[in-house]
């Protein structure tokens, strides 16, 4: 593969962190190009994407700074459609199974993911609401983990992982640092929780294993994290009260 490939990031965006872990195991050479969220480049959205996302990548073309994005390139975006774009490019990587059986599981593993822990995730989170069903989506999730294997899948680290261990670290920068629109002691109460109690053992070992890969370890940030989260979390809480107060009114 000698096809240029630019990466279209940013650092608090989990979804970026998913390619970022999938180009590391994948030994790939990439530019990466920062963007900032709150920031865009003027030139972003018409030239790279049209909904002003990332991860996008642009995949081809001649040789240009990624602040002047060629029009021949390929411009490829959505961060699951873009795991399975990296295994593809690089089979030896082995971050996607070529059997169809298992490659069905992992899709399976990732919707169950997005549909039955991600919401409760963000609902806690970002809206105060009860971290009960998380746990339950946590628990239900830690089902479909390997029995014996290290990783999701078996002992082999798969695009199932990459797609849930930014997500993961997240919650535990935020829980561990109080930092959400939740009622204060709430995610320390939820982290002692998940800490301590033998139902979760097997996601512990799994959240461990995922945190040891070098891939993970060297695309997370958890400092950057905290401090972001932070503000952003502060900000939402001010938000809050405002429209509480405009309603009492």
């Amino acid at each position: 593969m000698d096809k240029q490939i630019t990466l279209y990031a940013a650092k608090i965006c989990p979804y970026t962190q998913r390619v970022e872990i999938a180009l590391s195991e994948a030994r790939a050479e990439y530019t990466r190009f920062e963007i900032d969220l709150q920031n865009k480049p003027a030139w972003f959205q018409p030239q790279v994407n049209p909904e002003s996302k990332v991860p996008t990548i642009a995949y081809g073309g001649p040789p240009v700074p990624p602040s002047q994005p060629s029009p021949e390139s390929v411009k490829i975006t959505e961060s699951l459609v873009l795991l399975e774009f990296v295994a593809d490019l690089f089979p030896q990587s082995r971050i996607l199974s070529s059997d169809p059986v298992e490659r069905a599981k992992t899709r399976f593993f990732i919707d169950f993911f997005s549909t039955r822990v991600a919401p409760p995730h963000v609902a806690a989170l970002l809206r105060g609401e009860s971290f009960e069903p998380l746990i339950r989506g946590l628990l239900g999730f830690q089902e479909l983990l390997s029995k014996e294997g290290m990783y999701a899948m078996g002992d082999q680290f798969s695009i199932a992982d990459i797609a849930v261990a930014p997500f993961i670290l997240r919650l535990e920068t935020a829980v561990t640092n109080e930092l959400g629109v939740y009622e204060p002691g709430e995610g320390t109460k939820f982290w002692s929780c998940y800490q301590s109690h033998p139902k979760f053992e097997r996601l512990r070992r799994y959240a461990a294993a995922l945190k040891e890969r070098e891939s993970v370890k060297s695309t997370y940030d958890s400092e950057y994290i905290k401090n972001a989260y932070s503000k952003r979390f502060e900000m939402f809480k001010a938000q809050r009260k405002v429209a509480a107060a405009a309603t009492a009114a």
